[in-house]
């Protein structure tokens, strides 16, 4: 029998490979233009088709862990994903360099459904666990720039994706050795013990459905429009891109505790106790932040990413508590197929909106879009508590 505490934080420690694997391209490109005799304009794209396997690879992924075995999909996970950014270090060709990069996002779509439903099978206190897991993923997308411009700068930018390779490929033959396949659908699960009626699923689906469509759509463009945001509303205070990107990392800061902190509640109160005063959050604070500069649009800041980080916690329990254990890393597919997918086109539709209105535009825009999380969190039903499953 596996020891959760050891499943867990291998898991977690995936999570994190997981966002840096996806973001170590963006932060090396600037180096690799000249290197490789291609401009920014030329080379980014071809980051694109890794980025749509990562979303629609999570339907076939979710779907294999399911119906075979989610620790053997964890170990393709760490293997594969180990052996593509190792790959993208050797690429001589543009072509090689866009097989690498896609092989990492197909690999990369393996952990969002198939690892976030280990942890909802081992976690003792599911709040708690996803809170934690959420943090170790943010930690992943804060430290791939640092580290990747740092290694880059130092050593290279093959190296900055040939180093975290092998650490990964490391990590994964620590898991295949420590982790064994295991049934866990007789253990006693955290997530047993909360139900809604057969009646009220509809409604669950319903608003599950509003919610990753808006917080997805919302979360990416936020990530996207923060930096030039600060650049334009925080001249009175700095103009260093440093000391900008220093004050980013530690609004998004705040949004890691708030996963945690979310976590904590959910294991003391039903789901619609949690999401329901959590989600008139966004809509005010994306509203103030159009008009905004300087420190008080810092604090603006500070409460979007606390309301947007919140709510990703509030999604991934709600999967989690909601399905049985048998559906739950297809269920999880489908929850991140849509949630990337909307991902994706947010990035166009905030270059669309800046272009109509500048950011006044597009914050209002956004705002408005999470009224609609409100209506969420009121048709969410009430909970069913009932005992968790003994061991078969």
């Amino acid at each position: 029998m596996n020891s959760p505490a050891r499943v867990i934080g291998l898991v977690n420690a995936a999570h994190f490979i997981d966002h840096y694997a996806m973001l170590i391209f963006a932060a090396a490109v600037i180096v690799m233009g000249p290197a490789l005799g291609m401009a920014y304009s030329e080379l980014l794209p071809y980051a694109t088709p890794g980025f749509v396997a990562f979303g629609a690879g999570s339907l076939l992924t979710g779907w294999l862990g399911d119906r075979w075995s989610r620790r053997h999909m964890m170990v393709i996970f760490f293997l594969g994903i180990g052996a593509s950014m190792i790959a993208v270090g050797l690429v001589q060709t543009r072509l090689q360099l866009g097989a690498a990069l896609l092989s990492i996002g197909l690999f990369a779509s393996i952990y969002h459904p198939v690892g976030t439903a280990m942890i909802v099978s081992y976690a003792d206190r599911l709040g708690r666990e996803m809170g934690l897991n959420g943090v170790w993923g943010n930690l992943g997308v804060a430290s791939s720039a640092l580290v990747t411009g740092v290694v880059g700068q130092y050593l290279g930018w093959r190296f900055a994706f040939i180093i975290p390779g092998i650490v990964t490929i490391l990590i994964g033959v620590a898991f295949a050795l420590m982790v064994v396949h295991e049934d866990r659908s007789g253990h006693k699960q955290a997530a047993a013990q909360a139900r809604v009626a057969k009646e009220d699923m509809w409604r669950v689906i319903v608003a599950l459905l509003i919610v990753v469509l808006a917080i997805s759509t919302t979360f990416n463009a936020v990530t996207v429009a923060l930096p030039k945001l600060f650049a334009e509303r925080l001249a009175g205070l700095t103009s260093s891109p440093a000391l900008l990107g220093v004050i980013a990392a530690c609004v998004y800061v705040f949004g890691a505790m708030t996963q945690y902190t979310i976590g904590k509640l959910i294991d003391r109160y039903s789901l619609k106790a949690v999401s329901l005063p959590l989600s008139f959050v966004l809509a005010p604070f994306l509203y103030l932040a159009a008009t905004l500069s300087n420190l008080p649009l810092i604090v603006a800041a500070i409460g979007i990413v606390m309301g947007a980080f919140g709510q990703v916690t509030v999604n991934d329990a709600m999967v989690g508590k909601y399905t049985s254990e048998k559906w739950r890393s297809r269920a999880y597919a489908v929850r991140y197929f849509i949630g990337f997918t909307a991902a994706g086109a947010s990035v166009g539709l905030v270059a669309w909106l800046y272009q109509q209105g500048g950011f006044v535009t597009m914050l209002h825009a956004f705002s408005g879009l999470c009224l609609l999380v409100i209506a969420a969190a009121i048709i969410l039903p009430a909970e069913i508590k009932v005992p968790a499953a003994g061991v078969s």
